[in-house]
């Protein structure tokens, strides 16, 4: 299993900026984590892509966060961070962690618990 856990939610204006950051943990060596990333959950909609990173370091970002976002990964210490810079109302939205893990010829995916980050206007 990996376990996920999220910080750097909050509340911030219009124009501001926010780090998240997602730490996982892993209770058995025989998972490797490829894919970390960040999705959100606006209420009433579905669960987005924010942005991926793959283990070589490949991005992939939402059209709605480029050139605003942007994310990174230590391999070593197993994190991922976002930085959210030019935050807009409409980023307002429960983020999750995610990470695509393998074990074997399996690829599974696990979650964190969710941070809540509001942007007033």
């Amino acid at each position: 299993q990996v376990q996920l856990v999220e910080s750097g939610g909050g509340l911030v204006q219009a124009g501001g900026s926010l780090r998240l950051s997602c730490a996982a943990s892993r209770s058995s060596s025989i998972f490797s984590i490829n894919n970390m990333g960040w999705y959100r959950q606006a209420p009433g909609m579905q669960r987005e892509l924010v942005a991926d990173i793959s283990g070589g370091g490949i991005t992939n970002y939402a059209d709605s966060v480029k050139d605003r976002f942007t994310i990174s990964r230590d391999i070593a210490k197993n994190t991922v961070s976002l930085q959210m810079n030019s935050l807009k109302p409409e980023d307002t939205a429960v983020y999750y962690c995610n990470a695509v893990a393998r074990n074997g010829p399996t690829n599974y995916i696990f979650w964190g618990q969710g941070t809540q980050v509001t942007v007033s206007s």
